[in-house]
C-alpha cells in the first residue's frame, strides 16, 4: 500500500502509526460524527497511555502535518494522516481476520498480534501477503 510507503518515508515510528490508526478507529466508532475529531482523553484510554504521552505524540504528528488540533481542542486527522491511519487499520483488520478465520486464533490474541505484525514486516512482504489474502477471499471480520 503506497500510504504505508508514505509512512515509512516520513520515518513515522510504530507508536505514531498506532496513534493515527487509533484516531481512525475512534472516528469510526463516532459514526455520523466521524471527521469531527477525537478527544485526547479517548486516545489515551484506547491506547492505555497517559494524556501527557498523547499530547507529545499529537505535537509530533502535528509538526509532520498529519493531525490538527486547536489549543486543547479535539485531534483531527489531515488528509495525509487519514490515508496513513486508514492503511494501517486496513492491514490490522485483514491480518486479524486471517488469524481468526484461517488459524483459529481467539479474537483478543489475533487483535494484539495483528498490531505487532502490521509494523514488523517489510512493505513488500506485507503488500504481497495482503494481495494473497484478498485473492483468497479473506474478508474483514468485526472491527
Amino acid at each position: 500500500m503506497e500510504t504505508i510507503g508514505a509512512s515509512r518515508a516520513r520515518r513515522l515510528t510504530v507508536a505514531n502509526e498506532d496513534y493515527l490508526e487509533c484516531i481512525v478507529r475512534l472516528e469510526g466508532e463516532a459514526g455520523e460524527h466521524a471527521g469531527l475529531g477525537v478527544r485526547s482523553v479517548d486516545i489515551a484510554t484506547q491506547l492505555e497511555v497517559s494524556k501527557a504521552s498523547v499530547n507529545k505524540a499529537v505535537a509530533a504528528l502535528k509538526s509532520q502535518g498529519l493531525v490538527d488540533q486547536s489549543h486543547y481542542g479535539k485531534v483531527m486527522l489531515t488528509d495525509e494522516g487519514r490515508k496513513i491511519g486508514e492503511a494501517v487499520w486496513y492491514r490490522h483488520r485483514l491480518l486479524r481476520t486471517f488469524l481468526i478465520q484461517e488459524l483459529g486464533v481467539s479474537f483478543e490474541r489475533a487483535d494484539e498480534e495483528a498490531c505487532m505484525m502490521e509494523h514488523a514486516l517489510s512493505e513488500d512482504t506485507m503488500d504481497r501477503w495482503l494481495r494473497y489474502l484478498e485473492a483468497q477471499g479473506i474478508s474483514m471480520g468485526r472491527d
